[in-house]
């Protein structure tokens, strides 16, 4: 799967561009259309990083989680 495969999935499942767009608070002129280019595009790193408990959550879990072992 590519990444743009898996970020579109993504999208879908977290309600759709315009979901995604309310639920990062870009713009409502034009926000649903540039999370829908993500879709064809993949969602750049930066936003990912900007919100990782939204498209990173197993990353964003692990940095919460007591490491095992130690």
């Amino acid at each position: 799967m590519t990444t743009s495969t898996h970020d579109a999935d993504l999208i879908r499942r977290l309600g759709g561009p315009s979901k995604v767009a309310e639920l990062i608070a870009i713009d409502k002129r034009g926000g649903a259309q540039r999370v829908q280019n993500w879709m064809v595009r993949g969602i750049p790193a930066a936003i990912k990083v900007k919100y990782p408990h939204i498209f990173m959550p197993e990353l964003a879990n692990a940095q919460h989680t007591p490491a095992q072992g130690a």
